[in-house]
């Protein structure tokens, strides 16, 4: 079997699928329609959001039968089509989810005890115990949106913690003795944080919006490492103006490029403005399953997969 590097990954990937006998080629520059126009010979491609896998690339793959990603998320590849055309989709969300749970708790604490603002005033001669005095996460109720890999992952991390911890999803009975899952309204009711752990698909899209802000009874910590376009960021500023969301950290934003790499490259808006001033937010850029271990360790899942399925 042929198969197409389109994103370079840990160097063990390829090493190990020679040496089960496929046959890897690596193209990490040509433009997309280069590859649709080059594609059709290979049975696999590797790939991690270089560029969408659409109805038109899906066509020029005749010979086709799996795409690999190497991370979580789906949503870069149309795989309703790729089903009908019995294209096998196999993503990695095993490979970096501790990653992840390990990000989400940093912020949060990181959040809760005001280190990138102390941090930044000690830099600059500043002294202020008082005003940089911390609050505990003991005794608070950790929220969970979505309770998959990521989710499972963070409610892992809290275990230590002398805390309530609830999750929501769509999926019944994915509670277990870390989460209790609840529905939506007593999720809203009883929540001290919020952390975001779901996919992008049409249900999450825009989800976090002022309506739905507005539906909690108390204001809450909002932590989101999942997608940002889950979040619309006007509305999210909004709540931290008005007090309704008391911090936020911000692994992911609604302004990413598709392929996660970049920020758009126009004037960023307002509400970003607000984001990146704001002593109340904690940025990183989508680095919260991007760990030296993960980056083996996602490479080494969708080895795995590969070859249990095709050898």
């Amino acid at each position: 079997m042929k198969i197409l590097h389109l994103d370079t990954n840990h160097p063990l990937l390829i090493k190990q699928l020679n040496s089960f006998g496929f046959t890897n080629h690596e193209d990490y520059t040509s433009s997309k329609e280069a590859i649709e126009a080059k594609i059709k010979p290979y049975d696999g491609i590797i790939i991690r959001s270089r560029f969408s896998i659409d109805k038109r690339f899906l066509d020029a793959a005749k010979n086709l039968k799996f795409i690999g990603r190497v991370g979580a998320g789906l949503e870069n590849i149309d795989c309703d089509y790729a089903a009908e055309k019995n294209v096998q989709l196999i993503a990695a969300p095993e490979g970096n989810r501790n990653a992840v749970g390990e990000h989400t708790l940093g912020m949060l604490l990181s959040l809760f005890n005001k280190l990138n603002k102390a941090d930044a005033e000690v830099r600059q001669g500043k002294w202020l115990r008082e005003d940089n005095r911390g609050i505990e996460l003991d005794g608070k109720t950790v929220g969970l949106i979505g309770y998959g890999n990521m989710g499972k992952a963070f409610a892992k991390k809290l275990q230590g913690f002398d805390i309530e911890v609830l999750c929501y999803d769509i999926k019944a009975g994915v509670g277990d003795a870390r989460a209790t899952q609840v529905s939506l309204s007593e999720f809203q009711e009883k929540v001290d944080v919020v952390s975001l752990h779901t996919p992008e698909t049409p249900l999450t899209l825009n989800m976090v919006n002022s309506q739905f802000i507005d539906q909690f009874k108390k204001p809450f910590w909002f932590i989101n490492t999942a997608r940002g376009k889950s979040v619309v960021t006007s509305d999210l500023v909004l709540a931290l103006q008005s007090g309704k969301i008391l911090g936020a950290g911000l692994d992911v934003l609604e302004y990413e490029k598709a392929s996660f790499e970049n920020l758009f490259s126009s004037e960023l808006p307002e509400a970003f403005q607000y984001l990146i001033q704001s002593e109340k937010v904690l940025l990183t850029p989508h680095v919260a399953g991007w760990t030296i271990e993960s980056k083996e360790k996602l490479a080494q899942t969708i080895v795995d997969k590969i070859i249990a399925k095709f050898c």
